[in-house]
């Protein structure tokens, strides 16, 4: 059965707390598994989220700091040790390949299972694939960072009420959509287009164009909000955004649902979060990321 939801595996900023792990996020796309950002203990939250090794084809690192990519030498090592029996593939920041390196392989362990390393050096397309284009766009943190924007192919849905009426059926439906046109009959009169679904992923940075172009018209963008806006200097200073930030990006682009994470230790209260978010201006679907939620996409509007 086909399923597009967001595992939740960690929200933490910096240091993991009793309530919040390090990060980590699997995106399931109907039968493909992209995970995000495996910070510490991302293999403990996979079992507890019920992820298996099997799930996983593609490892997607925005940056190289801890909270971010310290998983990766244990999920990299449980691919293999559980046989993975199809390739996996890596992508992150070029300029973090020996960081890469030495996580891949920070101790000894027998390697089983393909592991493609595709290492983001500039904007643009990364991979091509029926099901989805895979994106990045340069962040603006204090050591490189990329976001991720996956985008769904747009295709032809069938007007079966219009087919009817132009008596069109069976293998000739097959026959309209391969050559267009047939007895009179084009292909626009009995379709539509069905606009493809997108899927965002930003977390550490400040506000720049990459965060924006990422954002748009996305049907759910996880995005960092590691400060409340009372600490907006903050969040500059270290290149981070706000609740409001988030949020404001997320309404002006569009999105359908917005979900925040990456929260800093210091605050308490999730619900501050959502408040602020509805104050700048976002009136879509909201999450505030809980550890082992599960979030799932926006059906097709």
């Amino acid at each position: 059965m086909s399923v597009r939801e967001l595992v939740v595996l960690g929200t933490a900023s910096q240091v993991p707390t009793r309530h919040r792990n390090h990060n980590g996020y699997l995106l399931r796309w109907d039968g493909q598994g992209l995970l995000f950002d495996p910070g510490e203990g991302t293999q403990r939250q996979m079992l507890r989220a019920g992820v298996a090794a099997h799930d996983l084809n593609r490892i997607c690192i925005t940056h190289f700091h801890g909270d971010h990519s310290l998983g990766l030498a244990g999920v990299i090592q449980r691919i293999n040790l559980d046989r993975v029996p199809h390739p996996v593939t890596a992508h992150y920041p070029a300029s973090g390949q020996h960081f890469f390196d030495r996580l891949r392989y920070a101790t000894a362990y027998r390697e089983t299972v393909r592991l493609v390393q595709r290492p983001v050096a500039v904007d643009g397309e990364l991979e091509r694939s029926p099901a989805y284009v895979l994106e990045a766009r340069k962040l603006s943190h204090p050591v490189e960072s990329y976001g991720y924007r996956l985008v769904e192919p747009d295709t032809r849905r069938m007007l079966p009420d219009r087919l009817a009426e132009h008596g069109i059926a069976g293998p000739d439906v097959g026959r309209l959509k391969q050559l267009g046109e047939l007895n009179g009959v084009t292909l626009d009169e009995v379709s539509e287009w069905r606009r493809g679904q997108r899927f965002a992923f930003v977390m550490d940075t400040r506000l720049c164009p990459g965060v924006h172009a990422l954002a748009e018209g996305a049907d759910m963008l996880v995005i960092e909000s590691t400060f409340l806006d009372e600490d907006v200097q903050l969040a500059v200073d270290h290149g981070h955004l706000t609740a409001g930030q988030a949020a404001e990006v997320a309404a002006q682009a569009g999105v359908r649902h917005l979900v925040l994470t990456h929260f800093s230790q210091r605050y308490d209260d999730p619900t501050e979060f959502e408040r602020q978010a509805r104050a700048a201006g976002y009136s879509g679907e909201l999450t505030i990321a809980r550890d082992l939620s599960r979030v799932p996409l926006p059906k097709r509007s």
